[in-house]
């Protein structure tokens, strides 16, 4: 029986070329290679030791090649049932004992995850990947992210990444934190944030 699942590859580090499961493309929408590799080309070596929290995190391949290049946790948050069964199973090829799943909703999750990270007077970095607005029930995600972000206290904060749509445009200023820089590919861009 075929599968009716897509897969990709880690793109480098300790897990490079590992074999991850995409979710239905009607559950979640996979960032492109390109865009990754411009991100870790981005922060380079400050990944390693670091603390990464993938928002919306699908098959949680942005997390994963974080983990890779060796950050020392991640903290993965998904709500689709099909999407988080994925998750799970790309983790228990890796190294599940550095992951923490938070399932159900992010906007209500957030909360804890904050709550965990003061706990442990740890900073992260915070990759936000929504679903398009464009998909059905979702026109109000884009509203809801940015005052999410203006919820996060800046001292859990190292860098936020927004992955989102080129036609959005990230308000220069959200909560403590400014945009710092915005890197375009195509129908795709990425709003990398920061607190003063």
């Amino acid at each position: 029986m075929k599968s009716n699942f897509i897969t990709k590859k880690i793109i480098a580090g300790k897990f490079k070329n590992k074999t991850i499961k995409l979710p239905p493309k009607t559950t979640t929408r996979s960032s492109k290679a390109i865009v990754l590799e411009s991100f870790f080309n981005t922060i380079q070596f400050e990944i390693i030791d670091s603390t990464f929290v993938e928002l919306f995190s699908g098959s949680g391949s942005i997390g994963l090649e974080a983990l890779s290049r060796g950050a020392a946790k991640i903290i993965f948050m998904e709500k689709n049932s099909e999407a988080l069964k994925v998750l799970r199973e790309n983790i228990a090829q890796m190294d599940p004992s550095s992951c923490e799943v938070y399932s159900g909703d992010t906007f209500s999750n957030i909360s804890t995850v904050v709550k965990n990270l003061q706990k442990r007077n740890l900073k992260a970095y915070f990759y936000i990947d929504p679903p398009f607005s464009t998909r059905e029930g979702m026109e109000e995600i884009y509203d809801k992210t940015v005052s999410l972000i203006a919820t996060l206290p800046k001292e859990c904060v190292k860098l936020i990444i927004i992955e989102h749509m080129s036609t959005l445009v990230i308000p220069d200023e959200i909560g403590s934190f400014s945009v710092q820089k915005v890197k375009k590919f195509g129908n795709t861009t990425l709003s990398y944030l920061q607190s003063e």
